[in-house]
């Protein structure tokens, strides 16, 4: 049996031809116009496959890797144990090539698992509608800001210095040149929404206020008190970390008109920041000013299940001036491992990850205490906190990595009121052995 080519490239004799139909001399010649910015890119010959792999592994090697139960960085991207079945079924080549399902008639798979994905993130938030997933939690939550102006019309944003800081960032990129101002809630003793400062922010030019739950700081806000507070025609928007809300009561239940966050914690390894993936929930009134796509499940004319897009309002598919969004790409294949991910731990799973990562957290916050680093917010945390450190503190943090531990993140130079401090994360995947050895190298 011959060989048969899958990629079959052009022959000398066929470049020649095509060459000489545009009437150039050389496929040199197609780039004269291009601007030479560098001569001499010093690339050393072509070596055998077995040298290259020595000099990619060499390479590898300098990389610093970490044990993940030594890893306390959390700050939006965390590390959880994820199952060997997640990995075996998200590498099917089927969902590994997949494309945007535009003919549902032979995308089914791929409809059904997005239609799966939507549903329980629905149960998650308890929110009533979800779309098949944006492009990580810091753009869910700006096009939030941008969903609240659709639905009322207002320009006026509260938002709580306590959401992520980088969040913040980004929804000031996208909101400023639609003329929308952001306004920040200030943060109490506590770490939880001032009250005071939220109500003397409200008017009736707010469109909409929102928070973090668990804030930035670790800290669970009291969405029921903020809620009493915002009035109806207030959108009141949630970014919440969803492997926390298998303990916490859901941001629906408190009255949340849109839920957003990061869901690279359901199921998807850090991988040096990224990739990740925004989820953003909402109410069926609001569907219609949701950016995103929505799966629906409906039946044929002989009766038989079957899934369609039913709703896609981004600028790819309807008239520019009626999208809800420019955004061009999505994550749906993370949105299959996250399927993957809350199928294979069930809700009973998922409670046990956020348990003993809340367990976790408030073990090593009292070993800290007890070697005197000071917890900065005393109210109620999930499974991050803030701690006081020397001023001396991001010095030792860069030391840690030598001795093989991710220690908790530096927070002053965006929160600097609080003065030196660090961020402290701790999941399931810490063990008392670890976090003996944290603790240890803090205190040298």
């Amino acid at each position: 049996m011959s060989y048969v080519h899958r990629y079959i490239p052009h022959t000398e004799e066929e470049i020649k031809q095509m060459l000489q139909e545009i009437g150039v001399n050389s496929i040199d010649d197609l780039f004269v116009d291009v601007p030479k910015t560098i001569d001499g890119y010093n690339i050393p010959e072509g070596k055998d496959e077995f040298t290259v792999r020595k000099i990619a592994e060499s390479l590898a090697k300098e990389n610093v890797s970490f044990d993940p139960e030594n890893v306390f960085l959390g700050a939006g991207v965390y590390y959880h144990y994820i199952p060997t079945v997640v990995k075996h079924l998200a590498s099917n080549p089927n969902f590994v090539t997949a494309y945007t399902p535009y003919q549902a008639e032979v995308s089914q798979g791929t409809l059904q698992m997005l239609f799966e994905y939507q549903t329980m993130m629905c149960e998650l938030t308890g929110m009533e509608v979800a779309n098949s997933s944006m492009y990580d939690g810091a753009s869910a939550f700006a096009e939030s800001l941008l969903m609240a102006t659709r639905i009322t019309g207002k320009t006026k944003m509260l938002v709580a210095q306590s959401i992520n800081p980088e969040y913040r960032t980004v929804a000031k990129t996208y909101t400023k040149p639609q003329g929308i101002e952001i306004f920040e809630i200030k943060y109490d003793e506590t770490g939880k929404v001032d009250m005071d400062n939220l109500k003397s922010l409200l008017s009736e030019d707010v469109a909409a206020v929102a928070v973090a739950y668990p804030n930035f700081f670790g800290v669970i806000e009291d969405l029921k008190a903020i809620r009493e507070i915002v009035p109806q025609n207030v959108v009141f928007i949630v970014v919440a970390e969803p492997v926390s809300l298998a303990l916490l009561e859901a941001p629906g239940k408190f009255g949340a008109d849109i839920v957003v966050g990061e869901g690279q914690a359901l199921g998807v390894t850090p991988n040096l920041g990224g990739p990740g993936i925004g989820f953003f929930t909402t109410l069926e009134k609001h569907v219609r000013k949701m950016p995103g796509r929505i799966i629906g499940e409906t039946k044929d004319i002989e009766g038989k299940k079957g899934y369609v897009m039913i709703l896609q309002t981004r600028e790819q598919h309807i008239r520019r001036e009626k999208a809800t969004s420019n955004i061009c790409s999505n994550q749906a294949y993370i949105a299959l491992i996250n399927a993957i991910y809350l199928s294979t731990m069930g809700p009973q799973g998922l409670r046990e990850v956020a348990w003993r990562s809340y367990n976790n957290a408030h073990v090593l916050a009292k070993m800290l205490e007890e070697k005197g680093f000071q917890r900065i917010f005393k109210g109620e945390f999930f499974n991050e906190f803030v701690i006081k450190v020397p001023e001396n503190y991001r010095e030792k943090w860069h030391a840690m990595v030598k001795e093989g531990v991710l220690g908790p993140i530096p927070i002053d130079r965006v929160y600097k009121s609080l003065g030196p401090s660090a961020l402290v994360c701790a999941t399931e995947v810490n063990t008392k052995t670890s976090m003996m050895k944290l603790v240890e190298v803090m205190s040298k």
